[in-house]
């Protein structure tokens, strides 16, 4: 995302990160830019654009969320982030430092400390034959962060106290601790670093509903703090719009849309936005029962003579689209009248031909339903292998009233039966011409 910033007079390639990172027009410190970033797996014919010429900043203090749905680059710019996965093209800058590509080894040591990441799910981040102490110390250890041992012991018991556990905690083992417990250790494990930046992967997604919110509240209170700034990489907007002050809206790997969270979900512009925002559930099952979902359709875009970017239509909206679009988005947006993303039908007829459907879809699954009686008996199966043709009537009549267990046993037997007599009359010629020669 180009935006206007204040001289930096540091080298991109400089070997070590400035105390503060450039400032925009706004006056508000960016932390970290992605600038046009392409990310590639596989080579020549087999190689996957996963991510496409993705732009964006995240200020200082704030928590920036990533959304969309599953496949459409979220982690894997999340990853690109932390150098876990290169850049194919565009760069990764951090204070205004690159930190994308090859780097000086104190640049990259110092990228290590100052971003820590949370991952989606907390029994495979955590290394199962460490004890808790040394899962939150082996940053401590690696950076030297500590004075002596009673300093870093103080450090990680304080550390496992602020997420909700226990000292006594500490000499055990992740098996032994719940879902929730898990991702506290893992979220333990970043804050203990005193990390400005933390990417956090869905680190809600694998937690019962009980327990997101107390994490969520964990998060929030460690950003207000410590000043910690968020990449939150999410699908759910129900809980982006909670913990959100800007979010990103990604499709295929495209950044589709980025604007602050009342201004998107006042004014979600770019349709798959829309789509996204139309599919949060509604807590009242009547008014859930009657919602109407908007599906995005991407062939409703013509870019073949008019490629599409990402452009500021103020308000800090940004959207992606090409001359038409963008004039349009504008349009809508300068009206000044928010959107209505969630509609609930009240149209009985519309209501009822959902209902047809419905039943239309059943009547062509009827042959999952079982009939009470549909057992499957083996004493049918035995009864049409004696009496075939009776079996066959059988499985006959049971086909028609859908007792497709009973039909299928009957059809068996009686098969099973007509060979075998058939074998046995075989058998009978092939002895009476024998004898008759």
């Amino acid at each position: 995302m180009a935006k206007k910033t204040e001289k930096f007079e540091l080298s991109p390639t400089a070997s070590h990160l400035p105390e503060h990172g450039p400032i925009d027009e706004n006056g508000r410190e960016i932390l970290l830019q992605v600038k046009h970033v392409d990310i590639t797996f596989g080579k020549g014919d087999n190689a996957v654009r996963a991510v496409k010429d993705a732009s964006f900043d995240i200020y200082k203090g704030e928590t920036f969320s990533l959304v969309g749905e599953s496949g459409s680059g979220k982690t894997t710019v999340g990853r690109a982030v932390i150098r876990v996965n290169p850049c194919a093209a565009g760069e990764i800058d951090y204070k205004g430092v690159r930190i994308s590509g090859k780097i000086p080894r104190s640049l990259d040591r110092e990228v290590i400390r100052n971003i820590q990441m949370v991952f989606q799910d907390p029994a495979a981040s955590l290394n199962e034959r460490a004890t808790v102490d040394y899962i939150i110390s082996e940053g401590l250890y690696n950076f030297h962060l500590y004075e002596n041992e009673a300093d870093r012991v103080a450090k990680v018991e304080n550390m496992i106290k602020e997420v909700g556990l226990l000292p006594e905690h500490l000499t055990r083992y992740p098996h032994e601790f719940s879902g929730g417990q898990r991702q506290r250790i893992g979220l333990a494990r970043a804050m203990v670093m005193e990390p400005e930046l933390v990417i956090a992967d869905e680190p809600i997604s694998a937690l019962d509903v009980s327990i997101r919110a107390q994490v969520l509240n964990l998060m929030k209170k460690f950003q207000k703090e410590q000043d910690i700034t968020y990449l939150f990489i999410a699908h759910d907007l129900s809980i982006v719009r909670f913990i959100s002050d800007r979010i990103g809206v990604i499709y295929k790997g495209n950044i589709v849309e980025v604007a602050e969270t009342d201004e998107l979900f006042n004014f979600p512009l770019h349709p798959y936005t829309h789509s996204l925002i139309s599919a949060i559930p509604i807590p009242d099952p009547k008014l859930e029962k009657h919602k109407v979902l908007y599906t995005y359709d991407p062939s409703i875009h013509d870019y073949s003579e008019d490629p599409p970017e990402l452009v500021d239509i103020g308000h800090g909206h940004w959207i992606y689209g090409n001359k038409k679009e963008i004039e349009e988005y504008k349009a809508i947006r300068e009206k000044n009248i928010p959107l209505k993303s969630i509609t609930i039908s009240d149209d009985q007829a519309e209501i009822d031909k959902k209902i047809e459907e419905s039943e239309e879809l059943h009547g062509a699954n009827d042959i999952l339903e079982r009939p009470l009686h549909d057992t499957g008996s083996l004493w049918y199966g035995i009864v049409s292998f004696f009496l075939s043709i009776l079996g066959l009537i059988g499985a006959a009549i049971f086909r028609n009233f859908n007792y497709i267990r009973n039909y299928k046993v009957c059809k068996k037997g009686a098969i099973a039966g007509l060979a075998v007599k058939c074998a046995i009359v075989l058998l009978f010629l092939i002895f009476l011409f024998i004898a008759t020669r």
